[in-house]
């Protein structure tokens, strides 16, 4: 399979099989056979193959991504086998959204430093998307729609948001039944360069695009947002990672079954990132899983709802 998707990228590159065949060294009839076995694997063609030029097809438009992170993953996972140091050491640098980073890596970064004593860990917390490459950053969580890219990326959690107020301002203004009732709440909206067009979307709701909700209160600080709806501010569309211990405390109430909360797709939830090729991709590997076992599947927040809502029942 290397061979095939090497073999793959370098018609890529080269443009046409007689070059590519020059530059892997073998003849072009062997060239040709692995794109054929590739082919026949993946189940669609590939390349538009003239006789000068290759064109990829949308199949293979939709494949070349996907074939550059196996190539990487693969030569990461040869060179972790072959390194010669089998204790990792070094600096690791670490960027998260701040609210995410806060509650959630924070915590479990005490034992992964004991359990690799010789590793330093460096966090930036930032709600900005950092360019990996020009910061140096080995490692990324984000939260949310991942564009295409080279970057190699690892799933961690579903994202939901939950519709939730405070016992106190639930007393005052009453319950909305459904979601079409906030029109008439005092809703709290998230703002910021990185805010999401779909924050108060519900599944089913309004042919699934956002409520024209309004409120007097908008804040770019979701542990802002969260705290405010604890006091009573109004409504609020919290992430479940983000809300859960108030809700279990019953600080905050949720509004709607889950049916209307919309958990949304696995390539829209919470994803750890890194360059492939990095000359130390075993720290980086180590932490991602370590993260991920930390979070747990399904992710611990989502557990102690899921617990405390089987209590209430």
């Amino acid at each position: 399979m290397f061979d095939a998707l090497h073999c793959f990228l370098t018609v890529v590159e080269a443009g046409n099989l007689s070059r590519a065949a020059k530059t892997l060294q073998v003849a072009v009839s062997s060239v040709s056979r692995r794109i054929d076995w590739l082919e026949e694997d993946v189940g669609a063609k590939l390349f538009v193959r003239g006789s000068r030029l290759v064109l990829l097809t949308d199949a293979g438009e939709r494949f070349l991504p996907r074939a550059r992170h196996l190539v990487a993953e693969l030569a990461e996972a040869k060179a972790a086998v072959t390194a010669v140091d089998p204790e990792p050491r070094g600096v690791l640098t670490v960027t998260a959204p701040r609210a995410f980073g806060r509650r959630h890596i924070a915590p479990a970064v005490g034992d992964f430093l004991h359990r690799y004593p010789l590793m330093e860990l460096e966090l930036q917390l930032n709600d900005d998307v950092v360019d990996l490459s020009a910061q140096r950053v080995d490692v990324a969580v984000r939260l949310g729609p991942l564009p295409d890219s080279d970057l190699l990326a690892t799933y961690l959690a579903p994202r939901r948001r939950i519709a939730c107020a405070s016992p106190a301002y639930l007393a005052r203004n009453g319950t909305p039944a459904t979601p079409l009732d906030l029109l008439d709440h005092n809703c709290m909206n998230y703002v910021s360069r990185s805010a999401l067009a779909c924050w108060w979307c519900f599944d089913g709701v309004n042919r699934n695009k956002p409520l024209p909700v309004s409120g007097s209160l908008r804040s770019d600080d979701v542990d802002f947002m969260l705290d405010a709806a604890v006091g009573g501010a109004g409504v609020a569309h919290l992430p479940s990672w983000l809300a859960s211990e108030a809700l279990v405390a019953g600080q905050l109430v949720p509004l709607f079954g889950p049916a209307s909360q919309g958990e949304e797709r696995v390539t829209d939830g919470i994803h750890a990132v890194r360059l492939p090729g990095r000359s130390h991709p075993v720290k980086a590997q180590l932490f991602i899983a370590y993260l991920r076992d930390h979070v747990g599947t399904p992710p611990y927040w989502e557990r102690a709802l899921a617990a405390h809502e089987t209590i209430a029942a």
